[in-house]
């Protein structure tokens, strides 16, 4: 089985002003397709092949380092387009609503923890909301293309359901290098809804 590039659910301008459009477009169509791309060649003749991408995420430490960056650029990347939207929800309802203020103290203050993972992780990286094995919820950075539910996270491992992209590629065009404008910017596109989504399906894997 080979992996493909999943299509956007809105076109690549719908996120202005908030995320431009060639950005969007770049972003999209030559970043996540190249992880894409290079996934398959790592995949090709290996017990990776036809295996599910998840699968591969919760085990990644049997694999290669190409599977490691190119999978985890795949899985990444496909979440982060799946919670954003040019009509978002934008603001948690229900239980997850409830766990933030839990964890949290508030849906502001998980806003300013979760702006200063992705701000101070160094280089290229992600920022996380995700859900602990235990079933609680929390905020990590990883760097490059790994993810929380990778087996080499020891201590921040769970089910991604919230992550940003701080790769320099996702906002340079418009930001230069002002991060903490970037992770602002995105809270105007995320669709909590899907979040809710992603963290309802999470608690059921539990």
């Amino acid at each position: 089985m080979s992996y493909t590039l999943p299509e956007l659910p809105y076109a690549h301008d719908a996120l202005e002003p908030h995320f431009d459009a060639e950005t969007m477009s770049i972003h999209h169509s030559r970043h996540h397709q190249a992880y894409v791309t290079k996934l398959n060649a790592a995949i090709e003749g290996t017990d990776a092949e036809g295996e599910d991408l998840q699968t591969i995420m919760r085990n990644i430490s049997k694999y290669s380092p190409a599977v490691r960056n190119n999978g985890g650029g795949h899985y990444n990347h496909s979440l982060f387009w799946e919670i954003l939207s040019p009509t978002p929800k934008t603001a948690p309802t229900g239980k997850l609503a409830e766990e933030i203020d839990k964890v949290f103290g508030s849906l502001d203050a998980f806003k300013e923890q979760f702006k200063q993972a992705g701000a101070t992780q160094f280089g290229s990286g992600w920022a996380w909301l995700f859900v602990k094995y235990n079933g609680t919820i929390a905020v990590s950075s990883t760097a490059n293309q790994d993810n929380p539910l990778m087996d080499t996270n020891v201590t921040n491992q769970g089910f991604p359901i919230l992550g940003l992209d701080v790769w320099e590629h996702a906002y340079y065009l418009k930001c230069q290098n002002k991060r903490p404008d970037y992770i602002d910017a995105f809270w105007s596109v995320l669709d909590w809804s899907a979040v809710e989504k992603k963290y309802e399906e999470a608690i059921a894997k539990i």
